[in-house]
């Protein structure tokens, strides 16, 4: 969507992740293509706003760590894999894709920090 200064984007044109799991627990990292974009991410991806995206998994508590010298944040959430490894029935036990599902999430990109976003412009 597209207004006279902002442009809503998913994410993923802003940033790209990574998921590891330990137990029930997912860490999904979100690391800012370009250094400019981090404080924009920062400020629009918070813990309540991961929550939201995550309601379907029912976490328990998610916990966002910044930092800002890799221009990155982590988030932890508690018991969104279905028991862990060893206990999850489902196909991605270990929450691998669960970076994609955050990476979709709307992101209000000012219009001249658009030439730094990657991915088709349309």
């Amino acid at each position: 969507m597209k207004t006279m200064e902002h442009v809503t984007v998913p994410l993923w044109r802003a940033a790209h992740g990574r998921t590891g799991d330990k137990g029930n627990r997912s860490n999904i990292s979100v690391i800012a293509w370009h250094p400019q974009l981090y404080p924009l991410i920062v400020e629009q991806v918070s813990e309540a706003v991961v929550a939201r995206q995550f309601a379907h998994r029912c976490p328990t508590q998610v916990a966002r760590h910044l930092l800002p010298n890799l221009h990155a944040m982590n988030f932890v959430l508690d018991d969104v894999l279905d028991g862990g490894v060893n206990d999850a029935l489902n196909l991605d036990s270990h929450g691998k894709a669960l970076s994609f599902l955050l990476l979709e999430l709307p992101l209000a990109v000012p219009a001249e920090l658009l030439p730094l976003l990657r991915g088709p412009d349309h």
